[in-house]
């Protein structure tokens, strides 16, 4: 039975997260992010959230893109709003996740016209005054750049590792360089790199494209000595997905590609504390 299938032996998932202080009853947290804008990481840190979810893991999701959240509209739940008990703010549930964004918060489509201190002020809070609760997973969705919000959210706690996303574009690439070599600076273990928007399989003319190059996160990842975890198409499915607000769990072709990225995640927790 695969680790991802396994949800009720919870001696079979690795905890890289101690005990004590903030997020003490989270196991993992794992951000997901690149420095370019527009590669997917939203899609591919919500359909991670959603396949554990599916199996029976107890999971969280930190949209922690304050200016541009996308996770409310991403998961269905864009419309509702977070009330508080006692001291701590209480997530939304959606599909089977815990989730918090500055969307719930501000509202939809209401700007966040903020300025550093005040990311990281939100920031921590979002981690600290959440409720939380037992979680084995807890995603963190980062924005693009090597900014306010990704340096704040590393000198605030430990992460278990980060999944870098790009697409196979150089142009993609030359960030994703840099986002890489910014988690190793500040000693982040990087889990794996995922490739999104890979290639476009034509209905029609039966062939595949591939639209943005070939190979792009493969040899970053044999430059970087990191796991190369796998591709994601380019899909109508997966584009409405998103959309609707109904990330693909089953059995569609892209619900079973994140359920093997899921599973590729999980490994690489194990390498961490083995």
């Amino acid at each position: 039975m695969s680790l991802v299938d396994d949800a009720r032996n919870k001696n079979d998932l690795p905890r890289t997260m101690y005990a004590e202080g903030m997020l003490a009853n989270v196991r993992n947290v794992v951000a997901v992010g690149s420095c370019k804008g527009g590669v997917g990481k939203s899609t591919v840190c919500v359909h991670l959230a959603a396949s554990l979810a599916n199996s029976g893991y107890k999971v969280g999701l930190l949209d922690a893109d304050m200016f541009g959240p996308s996770i409310p509209l991403m998961t269905g739940v864009h419309d509702q709003s977070v009330f508080s008990e006692g001291e701590k703010l209480v997530p939304v549930n959606a599909c089977g996740i815990s989730l918090m964004s500055m969307g719930f918060v501000a509202g939809r489509n209401a700007p966040v016209m903020w300025r550093g201190p005040l990311l990281a002020q939100a920031l921590r809070q979002f981690l600290d005054q959440v409720a939380w609760g037992e979680l084995d997973f807890l995603f963190i969705d980062l924005p693009p750049g090597t900014g306010d919000i990704p340096l704040s959210l590393c000198q605030t706690i430990a992460l278990s590792g980060a999944i870098i996303v790009t697409t196979p574009q150089n142009v993609a690439i030359e960030d994703v360089n840099r986002g890489i070599s910014m988690f190793k600076k500040v000693e982040v273990e990087i889990l794996g790199i995922i490739e999104n928007m890979s290639y476009y399989d034509c209905q029609k003319c039966t062939k595949r494209h591939q639209i943005f190059g070939d190979g792009g996160a493969r040899f970053v990842s044999e430059r970087f000595g990191l796991n190369f975890h796998g591709e994601i198409p380019l899909s109508l499915s997966l584009r409405r997905a998103g959309d609707e607000g109904r990330p693909l769990v089953g059995g569609e072709d892209e619900g079973q590609i994140f359920r093997c990225l899921a599973e590729k995640l999980v490994k690489s927790l194990w390498s961490v504390v083995a």
